[in-house]
């Protein structure tokens, strides 16, 4: 398995790559899972966070760390509570199969992706932050942009310019400065590159919640700061950590077949 959650360096006019970190998902072809009946998390995967929602349409979530341990899945938290996109949830592109007619996740569709997905690195405003020494690490500068333009061959990635941005559209991708929302996060590699489908949704992570929790989010899975930041010390490359979020009816059903904890 790649790394994930790394930005890349543009230097040209606009900007020329110079340097590619991957943000990439496991070598497994997006269409070989989707058609795969037979789907189970990797079993190199020993981290794992679920993520429970009571519906469809529900933009809250309980989370829950898990680690496997001489083959059995054991708890390592107590669940916590969460927020989800404003309109609940539809199924993202990770490395799940996908249900034939199901309604997926689009850019701007405020839902946060259903599904099973690789976590990847970390961004914030602090210097350094408490972490595994293996998880990439990025201080946010006026430089960092987070494409959300589907129509860019760097949709969904972290973009460092080679310069302060002047264009318009460098300046409507600029990651956010001041946010404390977005103070510290976790990439979760929805749509993620080398695979990004157009218009099927970008820019999705942990971070810290608004409002103590008060308001849902546009499509990012968002908790309370400390929990955030516990949780990003938790995380292991090493035991390549996933993501499952799911509706609870059907983490229920999907619980034996894709050996989830």
């Amino acid at each position: 398995m790649k790394s994930i959650g790394r930005p890349t360096v543009m230097m040209k006019n606009p900007c020329q790559t110079t340097r590619s970190m991957a943000l990439t998902i496991f070598a497994l072809a997006t269409a070989a899972i989707s058609q795969s009946s037979g789907f189970e998390i990797p079993a190199e995967s020993t981290q794992c966070l679920v993520g429970t929602s009571d519906g469809w349409d529900h933009s809250t979530v309980s989370l829950h760390l898990f680690e496997k341990r001489e083959g059995v899945w054991k708890s390592m938290s107590k669940p916590w509570p969460g927020r989800l996109g404003k309109s609940g949830l539809a199924w993202g592109r990770g490395l799940h199969p996908i249900p034939q007619g199901a309604t997926s996740k689009q850019e701007g569709d405020k839902r946060s992706p259903a599904g099973v997905f690789m976590i990847g690195g970390a961004w914030g405003y602090a210097p350094t932050i408490q972490k595994h020494r293996d998880l990439p690490y990025r201080q946010v500068t006026t430089r960092d942009l987070w494409v959300e333009d589907s129509q860019s061959p760097d949709y969904n990635r972290n973009v460092i310019l080679g310069h302060e941005p002047t264009t318009p559209w460098e300046k409507k991708q600029q990651m956010r400065q001041t946010d404390p929302a977005h103070a510290l996060k976790l990439f979760i590699a929805h749509n993620a590159p080398p695979h990004a489908s157009p218009n099927a949704g970008s820019s999705i992570f942990f971070h810290i919640w608004r409002d103590d929790g008060a308001r849902a989010t546009a499509g990012c899975t968002a908790m309370a700061k400390t929990k955030l930041e516990w949780l990003i010390s938790q995380i292991d490359p090493s035991r390549h950590p996933l993501y499952v979020l799911l509706p609870e009816t059907e983490f229920r059903q999907l619980r034996s077949t894709w050996k989830l904890p």
